[in-house]
């Protein structure tokens, strides 16, 4: 339906509040749960913990259990990222919701968010570079997931965030 996109933004549009909220809730908590993991297994280890952000960032995008398609991951990446650099992840997640507050876009919050997250995180944190460059790698992917999105913005065709069917 919809888009045909498994996220929590279709999931809202196509199936209304509590499927969309819970969708959300539960990809957030997907990408939470990973790093949780690999933190808890690896004692820390940043290199894995960066790894396990990627992963399940890029495992929600492309779901085995969905022929290699799926959502554009951003919940995911809220959750990996709210577990792996705190800090930076909620000074963007204020930037998300200023700019989707003030447009109504999620998908230009969303790509806002994905590319300055590395920056925030850069400098807020002065990581090692595993997680400087899993930031990066995610805060791009973001963006690229979104391109689509990017061309309906430039056309004046993108869907605005409403509550209400």
């Amino acid at each position: 339906m919809g888009s045909g996109n498994i996220g929590a933004t279709n999931v809202l549009r196509t199936t209304g509040k509590t499927a969309g909220i819970l969708t959300l809730l539960l990809d957030i908590g997907k990408g939470l749960l990973a790093v949780f993991l690999a933190d808890k297994i690896t004692e820390g280890n940043p290199l894995l913990m960066s790894a396990a952000a990627l992963a399940v960032i890029f495992g929600h995008a492309f779901s085995p259990f969905m022929k290699f398609k799926g959502g554009k991951a951003v919940a995911s990446f809220a959750g990996a990222f709210a577990y792996l650099t705190p800090l930076p992840f909620w000074s963007i997640a204020i930037l998300f919701f200023v700019i989707v507050a003030y447009s109504r876009y999620i998908s230009l919050g969303s790509v806002c968010g994905a590319i300055f997250f590395p920056f925030a995180v850069w400098l807020i944190l002065h990581p090692s570079w595993p997680i400087l460059l899993a930031a990066t790698i995610a805060g791009l992917f973001i963006a690229w997931r979104h391109a689509s999105n990017i061309e309906r913005l430039k056309n004046g065709t993108e869907n605005r965030f409403e509550w209400r069917k």
